[in-house]
């Protein structure tokens, strides 16, 4: 199955300016797997390392960080001919092994002609227990599950992904009920790679669940190897109370929810833990949409999503048969399961960090907010062919943004102040913006 990190990876391959490259992402979204792929289309021959429970290689690492000798002993460990250009070491699980990891500085400083690439699952727990790494001797890139475009990509649907890629939207409209077939698809199969090619070889929605239920329990298991008990059990029940918090009309995270009477002192630690590991992403609210976003971020303010839209769906229990009715799914689930769905889709095909905004006044809340250069720009979720946008003609009267994003089921269109994006095709946001920035600079 193809990943579109792979392009990225090979112009850092190729990068005169490359530095070791640290790949972070959650627990079976795929980074093993993506970077032998990166081995074999790209270099001679992988040299590959997995830390975990590797005695030997981390008595190497113990004695000093002489590069002639790490690259012996990264040889002998892995039969291969280390050599500059044509070798990809890779470091898999490094977290446990704290002295590799410092050790890519080295790399950096007296071997940048090697290229090295490190993951591990437990990553950003690592890092905030001490173990670090020099800011500025690493390249850094994050691994998600499957975005929509890779899950129509993984299914074959050459043509689907063909139509998206060109941008022509009466073309893409064209296809709008296939589009929407695959994307409620989607949103039960999720994007974590076993269960996508489960879906693939199976065809079987009972088989997909079975996945996603066990890679449930790894994570549920992760959280009582790697914390006492007390701190599991209220991993657990953050973990567990993400559906519930979802599915309030104000999505904002309340501690509450998880427990009777708790407060932030007692759950910060574990949503910290949580967000580390790369199993929930946080969005938080802003004081203002001002420039830049950022600076009006307010920290104990925010809405928390789990890493993939399936694995949301296995949780709260959501059967196939109310996915893919046509009507009862959107308006059950007050578009719970379509905002998880659009924050992927941004995470995944942009480099956009979003933000959500609500008003003092409580004219509404913007359900996610982006900073595109110098502008700042509200992003209204609607889960059906809902053609209202209150809250977006409120926030463009205060503010007169220049852009204001609804994504919903109804076909693209651009009126006046505000544009609808169709929700299957909100991947191509980014080039829309850009396509509007060049537009009116030939205006001008």
């Amino acid at each position: 199955m193809e990943r579109l990190i792979i392009k990225k990876l090979e112009q850092w391959k190729n990068s005169p300016n490359r530095k070791p490259l640290i790949l972070r992402g959650a627990r079976q979204v795929g980074k093993t797997w993506v970077m032998k792929e990166l081995g074999r289309r790209y270099f001679k021959n992988v040299a590959y390392i997995n830390f975990d429970n590797n005695t030997a290689m981390k008595a190497v690492f113990e004695i000093d960080f002489d590069i002639n000798r790490l690259i012996l002993a990264i040889s002998a460990e892995t039969g291969v001919s280390v050599k500059p250009d044509e070798t990809l070491i890779i470091f898999d699980e490094v977290q446990e092994v704290p002295r590799a990891l410092s050790s890519l500085k080295y790399f950096c400083e007296n071997a940048p002609e090697y290229a090295i690439i490190a993951a591990g699952s437990q990553m950003g727990v690592a890092l905030h227990n001490g173990t670090s790494f020099p800011v500025g001797k690493v390249d850094l890139m994050t691994l998600y599950p499957f975005s929509f475009t890779e899950f129509l990509m993984a299914c074959e649907s050459e043509q689907m992904v063909s139509v998206l890629g060109s941008g022509d939207w009466p073309l893409i409209t064209s296809l709008k009920s296939k589009f929407i077939t695959r994307m409620k698809e989607y949103f039960y199969v999720g994007g974590m790679p076993q269960a996508v090619q489960t879906f693939i070889d199976e065809q079987d929605w009972s088989k997909v669940r079975d996945v996603q239920n066990n890679l449930l329990e790894v994570y549920a298991q992760d959280f009582s190897k790697h914390a006492s008990s007390t701190f599991s059990t209220r991993l657990n029940q953050v973990w567990s109370s993400l559906p519930a918090q979802l599915s309030k009309e104000n999505k904002k995270f309340m501690y509450g929810q998880v427990k009777k009477g708790a407060r932030a002192k007692d759950f910060e630690l574990a949503i910290q833990w949580l967000s580390d590991c790369g199993l929930i992403h946080l969005v938080h609210s802003i004081s203002k949409p001002g420039y830049p976003l950022k600076s009006y971020e307010e920290l104990d303010s925010f809405k928390i999503y789990m890493n993939d839209i399936g694995l949301l769906c296995a949780l709260g229990n959501t059967d196939i048969k109310t996915i893919l009715d046509n009507n009862a799914f959107f308006v059950e689930f007050k578009g719970a399961i379509t905002e998880q769905y659009v924050l992927q889709q941004i995470l995944s095909c942009s480099d956009f960090k979003p933000f959500y905004y609500s008003s003092p006044n409580s004219s509404g809340e913007i359900d996610f907010i982006i900073q595109f250069q110098d502008q700042i720009i509200p992003i209204e979720v609607k889960s059906a062919e809902n053609l209202q946008a209150k809250s977006l003609k409120a926030f463009h009267q205060k503010y007169n943004n220049r852009y204001s994003i609804r994504t919903s089921l109804s076909d693209f269109r651009i009126d006046n102040w505000l544009t609808n994006i169709p929700l299957y095709s909100i991947c191509l946001m980014k080039n829309f913006l850009l396509d509007q920035q060049e537009s009116n600079k030939e205006k001008v």
